[in-house]
């Protein structure tokens, strides 16, 4: 297969079109045509749509990009590394992120790392749903406890749990009464199985109010208005301080956080020195290591 050939169809499927391929490269559009037709005519296969006035990827096409658009652009950045005398990070990174890591921590970390590695540009997307990495175009990804999916591999690089946690002027009440809870979103239940020092235990509780984000239930629990399950780096500063009372430990599943990326690519230096930053700020990975980096 003829590289130079490939390496323009992914230049216009990146962009879209002839056009603005060609602007963005400084190429003729005939020349990038006349390439792409050409790579179409050995593999016997039609990689692009044409309209009198769009263009778009066929299945075959879309195919073909995911999985050499990444490998290209890898090849490009070996080739630039060698030529510089050294495999410095560089070229653009693209990073998912959960909307509580990143309110509390991913800022900072974005700034070292930009700091750090100025010749990489960094992109930080803000969400909790599952993302396709191929199909949106991301190098790496974060995720809470995720899902085994065999296309990406990863590594924990924190842990955290939860606790319920209440103002210190809030009281916890004897027995199984009923206790006012500050709850995320619609989420259902009706007590916490929490473990303390005493043993096990169970805490009922009526949600009076709802909301989106941890840290607004964090804010919300400090004025007092009931009990929340929180994770423990988010309030630690307050258990110390003593603004906040620890009720007990909520028994369930670890809280982990994962690095995840594609198994079937290399691992790119870019990426690589995205995963060493993260080490060097969580070295053991430890709900303290978290506290104590965002109140740093």
């Amino acid at each position: 297969m003829d590289l130079l050939a490939l390496a323009d169809f992914n230049l216009v499927a990146r962009h879209g079109g002839f056009g603005r391929a060609a602007r963005a490269a400084g190429r003729p559009k005939a020349t990038l045509s006349r390439r792409v037709a050409e790579l179409e005519a050995a593999l016997a296969l039609r990689l692009f749509e044409r309209g009198a006035r769009t263009l778009k990827l066929t299945e075959e096409g879309r195919a073909l990009h995911e999985r050499t658009g990444t490998l290209l652009a890898e090849l490009d950045e070996t080739a630039a590394a060698i030529a510089s005398g050294g495999a410095k990070p560089r070229g653009r990174l693209r990073i998912s992120a959960p909307l509580l890591f990143s309110q509390v921590a991913m800022g900072r970390l974005a700034a070292e790392f930009a700091m750090k590695h100025p010749q990489v540009q960094l992109e930080v997307t803000t969400e909790d749903r599952a993302t396709d990495m191929v199909e949106e175009g991301y190098d790496l990804v974060i995720r809470v406890n995720p899902e085994t999916d065999e296309s990406l591999v990863g590594r924990i690089f924190l842990r955290d749990r939860m606790v319920v946690v209440a103002s210190a002027m809030l009281a916890r009440p004897p027995g199984n009464r009923v206790v006012p809870a500050v709850v995320r979103g619609s989420g259902v239940g009706r007590a916490w199985q929490v473990g303390t020092l005493g043993g096990r235990s169970r805490i009922p509780f009526e949600p009076i109010l709802r909301l989106s984000s941890m840290i607004m239930i964090r804010d919300a629990v400090r004025v007092g208005v009931g009990a929340a399950a929180l994770p423990i780096s988010l309030v630690s500063r307050d258990l110390e301080a003593g603004t906040l009372a620890h009720w007990g430990d909520v028994e369930g599943p670890e809280i982990t956080l994962w690095t995840l990326y594609p198994s079937r690519r290399l691992l790119s230096a870019r990426v690589s020195a995205f995963l060493d930053h993260l080490k060097l700020a969580f070295p053991q990975g430890t709900p303290d290591e978290l506290a104590a980096y965002i109140g740093g």
